[in-house]
């Protein structure tokens, strides 16, 4: 049976007690991998899929594949207690096959800026480090309320979000991104998408005009130069196009919230530019 994490049966995966052997726990996901020493269970994590580079540490665990392809029979060999599996992108088919092989499979969803704190303390009561969860979960919570109360009320500004530049990727309201967006004050201009991370023509882009541009795509070395040569885009006009670390942005882990930081932090110097704009029209008249 699949084990979602809303209806886990803690007490059967608790942490074994006095003598007996640590529990053994591989992720499927890099940001389930940061999750878990997050929540203090680093140690429990025996193995792991390509890109789970954070902490350093993570490193060093033995890798089954990726968060798309994973080599159950890798999984096996690791002999784990139970895996984590990301809904986001952890094929079914492979659960289905972990399961098939008599694993326990815990699901742990990342798709709201709420569901990082319940990760992690989903994940501390499942390693027996609920203290440091909760206080990872607790400080990430804090973060995100000061944020969110900062910008309560703040003039509205249109975002395009690029996670792609080649092609042209973005994210639909849906995701954790657009989420962040708004808290800071921002609309995402495609958000009605129905995919989560859709690919969109330049067409579009220009015909939606954003006031800000947000560039999380960590190969392109100067977002600005990219987009500069589109002299009628509102966020060029204004220099409002923005780099932003993909890591911390594009992974559901307490990171985020530094991720959030960041985007408060371009669209609070958007405004700026956009109301320094209308002040100089203003005086110009």
């Amino acid at each position: 049976m699949r084990w979602w994490f809303a209806g886990l049966a803690f007490a059967a995966l608790a942490p074994a007690a006095g003598g007996a052997a640590p529990l053994r726990i591989v992720s499927l996901a890099p940001n389930l991998t940061e999750l878990a020493y997050a929540a203090g269970a680093g140690g429990t994590l025996v193995g792991t899929v390509e890109y789970s580079d954070f902490p350093a540490a993570a490193r060093a665990l033995p890798r089954v594949g990726d968060a798309w392809r994973v080599d159950p029979e890798r999984v096996l060999a690791l002999r784990p207690d139970l895996v984590l599996a990301w809904p986001s992108g952890t094929p079914g088919g492979t659960v289905t096959r972990l399961e098939s092989l008599g694993l326990r499979v815990v699901s742990i969803p990342t798709y709201r800026l709420a569901d990082v704190a319940t990760a992690l303390r989903t994940i501390g009561r499942i390693a027996g480090t609920s203290a440091v969860a909760e206080a990872s979960a607790a400080a990430f919570d804090a973060g995100i309320r000061r944020l969110r109360a900062e910008h309560a009320g703040v003039p509205r500004v249109s975002v395009f979000v690029e996670i792609d530049d080649e092609p042209l990727y973005t994210v639909n309201g849906k995701h954790v991104i657009s989420e962040v967006v708004e808290l800071c004050g921002g609309r995402n201009v495609f958000a009605e998408l129905p995919q989560l991370a859709p690919p969109v023509a330049l067409e579009a882009v220009l015909a939606r005009d954003p006031q800000v541009i947000l560039s999380a795509d960590d190969t392109i070395a100067d977002p600005q130069a990219l987009w500069r040569r589109w002299t009628g885009l509102a966020a060029v006009r204004d220099g409002a196009i923005y780099p932003m670390s993909s890591d911390t942005l594009t992974r559901a882990t307490p990171r985020l919230a530094d991720g959030a930081r960041q985007v408060c932090a371009a669209l609070d110097d958007a405004r700026a530019k956009r109301a320094a704009r209308a002040g100089r029209a203003g005086q110009a008249r």
